[in-house]
């Protein structure tokens, strides 16, 4: 008596047999899932690495300090030192001025062409951050005080090309000064740029004589911080003009840069893996489908329902664990070149001059391998549960194919979908992040594509029905084919809804994606010609604490013939929230009569006669509603003099260059409270018929001309432009990930369905139709099929594209955006899935009817 096999060996024969007859439907589901944990894992490596190394680099700058003192401007008179110095309960107070300097002669697409320099007292510095001490030559010990030595980090030196005793010419406002590299900071991080220099050297220098950025406080052993906290704020007068931070503080301040940049990267990289959800789910229900026969006849043999569902589920997991693993190999090694390469950005500027090294996050691998796994599980769950279900008598009869997805054309679980999407974008952010938003966008997708089924019987049955009616009588193949291949999609809607999974879900994020970034680059094109109405732009570095225009400097720079008008602009940066990023604060010339002409309104401005009496009128971006709740009409102080002077807010406007907030004002009124008279850039207007290059060569010949940059607003745009599209590079990359895994779908989908009509086939053959005419019916099959997904993706996508432009962009990022559609592309994009579709049908069906018609019928005589 033969034995029979047990559990297991039975389980690993299914699964065996079912990988070795489709092979490609096994390796395509397995490349989505490891498409899409790859995509998410090695963008959380990513992010992870260059925020743990940005982070731990703006420790480093503070060294063993508990508390540190600021203003909320980038620096503030450094009388209260002595104070701090002979306060009872503190063991060291260590001074530091912190620039970043401009580096003369910085191209303008280098957007981190600026050194952070420190200014350190050396003595209490070593007691500090010993870290940040440089290394003098064995002769020249006193270079540490020398006022015209300054030591680099190792990163620095490789950045500038510099070595040991080379001259280092920085920018101060139109000036360029020199300094000697005396030598090296050994121990800085790997990748960090930073100078340092002596703090009396470095205010000299850079014109910050009597300025500090932040004092450093290292209190004694056993003081509770907490406490000596509030009892320093309670002294400190006047109350607002300092404020005192802890690590915790910086830490919090480094992750709210980048928290929504991070977090919208993760969830794009989810839109690869959440579309191999429904591709797991097509295979595996293509294959439940398939194999009814075998499964009813196991059920007959003995095998139960808890068995069978078993079995189904460990296929799904299986796909699911070897996808899985080949993910998070290949999302690691992506990470590690990517950091190699391009470093930690993502084209998002958030982590400048740092240089992060990927390692493997143990805990970070399980959970993309738990979520991976889990996707496919998910998928599975729905053909699992048919095959352990369906009555075996029914399954063993031919014809019941169709049937056995008769649930997917259930509306319920759709419209209970598509409703709770629509609940869900009613609802507010969450500590600043749109995670309704998101989960709107899944519901809608997910109902969408549940919906499918019944939507796809009731286009196919309609257009069946017209076109029936209009070929009754005609001769020719083509009404034949076309009728048949109608008639199929109309009467088997659901093994239909199946093949249209993929591509719907892959063309309806593919759809939205694409919406959202062009309405954002139009947006950003159109605020760009709003903002730059001058003819010429200069300034004298294009980033850095020290640049500037003088009032002798900006009087020239009036006089120059052929100029009408110019604009000069005060820039500088507020912290409001020490746990937010700072702000930026703008001074210059704006039309009280009508501030539109001036800054692009979001809506309108409130007039000057209707504002209090000695009212200050401030214009803030959106960032600031959200962010500080600065609404219209609230009166507000800001700490840019002491005592800080109130103000009025007189309107919003429309800031895609400064995500954290940016607030102006007339730059009269910013002179009168702080008696700042220099500027940063200008704008100037020419008479008519002179040329920008005529005034820009008089310019030149000015004494400190040389130090000027220029800019007309054609190049300012087309920068701007090509910075955007590297910004959304990756969005680009996971776009195009999405389409790839869609196609996939698409020929996983048909081949498995050309398999299972086999004997359809040989029927068709058996009445007379050729192997072409069958291979054209697939084909137009294929088009069809495409086509409504093309159509139903557009507009999901587009749907899906209100909640991006909308909710999650205005919730992420605090602006808001008009809507545009690229319909080249996306008709492109719809053309070639079409096409891709149609040849993947002939590819599928070409093997299916290759066989011999007899044979591929014998089973049912």
């Amino acid at each position: 008596m033969t034995k029979s096999p047990n559990k297991g060996t039975l389980s690993r024969w299914l699964l065996s047999g079912e990988w070795q007859s489709h092979r490609v439907q096994a390796a395509v589901a397995v490349i989505a899932i490891a498409l899409g944990v790859a995509l998410g894992f090695a963008i959380h490596l990513i992010n992870a690495a260059a925020f743990s190394e940005f982070s731990a680099a703006a420790r480093s700058l503070s060294g063993q300090s508990d508390l540190e003192v600021r203003s909320p401007q980038a620096t503030f008179d450094e009388s209260i030192y002595p104070v701090l110095v002979q306060r009872d309960n503190v063991e060291l107070a260590n001074p530091v001025l912190e620039l970043d300097v401009a580096i003369p002669g910085s191209s303008q697409e280098r957007k981190d062409g600026t050194l952070k320099i420190l200014g350190l007292d050396i003595f209490r510095a070593s007691l500090m951050a010993p870290d940040l001490i440089g290394i003098p030559g064995e002769d020249k010990l006193f270079d540490i005080l020398a006022d015209d030595a300054i030591f680099l980090s190792p990163a620095a030196m490789e950045w500038l090309g510099v070595k040991q005793g080379d001259p280092l010419p920085l920018r101060v406002g139109t000036q360029t000064i020199t300094l000697r590299i005396a030598g090296s900071l050994t121990r800085a991080r790997t990748g960090q740029r930073i100078g340092v220099m002596d703090i009396g050297a470095a205010q000299w220098r850079f014109r910050r004589i009597g300025q500090l950025s932040r004092i450093e406080l290292k209190l004694a052993p056993g003081i509770d911080r907490v406490a000596f906290k509030t009892a320093l704020e309670q002294q400190l007068e006047p109350r607002g003009q300092y404020q005192i931070t802890e690590t915790a503080d910086q830490e919090t301040r480094v992750a709210n840069m980048s928290r929504a940049y991070r977090v919208n990267l993760n969830m794009l990289a989810m839109v690869a893996l959440f579309t191999g959800t429904f591709l797991v789910f097509s295979t595996q229900a293509l294959s439940v489908v398939r194999r009814r026969h075998q499964f009813a006849l196991l059920r007959v043999l003995g095998l139960t329902r808890r068995q069978l569902l078993t079995q189904v589920l460990f296929e799904g997991g299986a796909l699911g664990a070897v996808g899985s693993l080949a993910g998070l190999a290949l999302g690691y090694a992506t990470a590690a070149t990517a950091l190699h390469y391009f470093g930690g950005d993502l084209g998002g500027g958030f982590f400048t001059g740092v240089k992060p090294t990927v390692y493997f996050d143990p805990l970070a691998a399980a959970v993309f391998f738990i979520l991976g796994l889990g996707i496919t599980l998910l998928g599975s769950a729905a053909p699992a549960w048919e095959a352990a279900t369906a009555k075996p008598a029914q399954a063993l009869k031919s014809g019941s194919e169709d049937i056995a997805l008769s649930k997917l054309a259930t509306p319920w679980p759709g419209l209970l979908c598509l409703a709770s999407g629509a609940l869900f974008t009613q609802l507010p952010p969450i500590f600043d992040l749109p995670v309704f938003g998101y989960l709107a966008v899944a519901q809608l997708l997910t109902g969408g594509i549940v919906l499918m089924p019944r939507f796809a019987a009731l286009v196919f049955s309609a257009v069946s029905s017209a076109v029936g009616n209009r070929t009754s009588g005609t001769a020719g193949a083509t009404p034949a084919l076309t009728t048949l291949a109608l008639a199929r999609l109309a009467n088997a809607p659901n093994q239909a809804a199946i093949a249209l999974g993929g591509v719907l879900a892959s063309f309806t994020l593919m759809v939205a994606m694409a919406i959202m970034v062009a309405s954002f680059r139009v947006s950003v094109d159109d605020w760009l010609k709003h903002i730059l109405p001058a003819d010429i732009y200069l300034r004298t570095a294009m980033s850095g604490d020290t640049r500037g225009l003088t009032p002798d400097e900006i009087k020239a720079l009036a006089a120059i013939p052929g100029i009408a008008r110019a604009d000069f602009f005060r820039s500088s940066k507020l912290t409001l929230d020490p746990g937010r990023p700072s702000i930026a604060l703008i001074a210059r010339p704006i039309d009280m009569t009508d501030p539109g002409n001036t800054l692009p309104m979001t809506g309108e401005a409130i007039a000057p006669a209707l504002l209090p009496k000695d009212a200050i009128p401030i214009w803030v971006s959106e960032a600031m509603v959200d962010l500080y709740g600065y609404t219209p009409g609230k009166q507000v102080t800001l700490p840019i003099a002491n005592p800080a002077p109130g103000f009025v807010i007189a309107g919003v406007w429309r800031d895609y260059g400064r995500q954290f907030g940016a607030v102006q004002m007339q730059l009269a009124d910013y002179q009168r409270l702080t008696g700042d008279r220099l500027v940063n850039d200008a704008a100037l207007w020419l008479e008519n018929g002179i040329t920008p290059e005529q005034v820009i060569a008089s310019m030149r010949r000015l004494p400190f001309g040389d130090a000027l940059e220029f800019s007309e607003p054609g190049q300012i745009r087309a920068l701007s432009l090509n910075i955007f599209d590297r910004s959304f590079a990756v969005t680009y990359l996971l776009e195009g990930v999405a389409v790839i895994i869609g196609l996939l779908g698409v020929a996983a989908s048909f081949s498995a369905q050309a398999f299972a009509r086999t004997k359809e086939f040989g029927m068709l053959r058996h009445i007379g139709m050729t192997r072409r005419q069958i291979l054209g019916m697939l084909a137009v099959e294929g088009c069809l099929l495409t086509a409504l997904g093309a159509v139903l993706g557009f507009v999901l996508g587009w749907c899906i594209s209100l909640i991006l432009v909308f909710i999650v962009n205005p919730q992420s990022f605090h602006w808001t955006m008009q809507l545009s559609l690229p319909w080249k592309g996306l008709l492109g994009v719809a053309l070639v899935l079409m096409a891709s579709a149609a040849m993947t049908a002939l590819a599928s069906g070409r093997h299916a009817v290759s066989g011999n018609a007899i044979r591929a019928v014998r089973e049912d005589w």
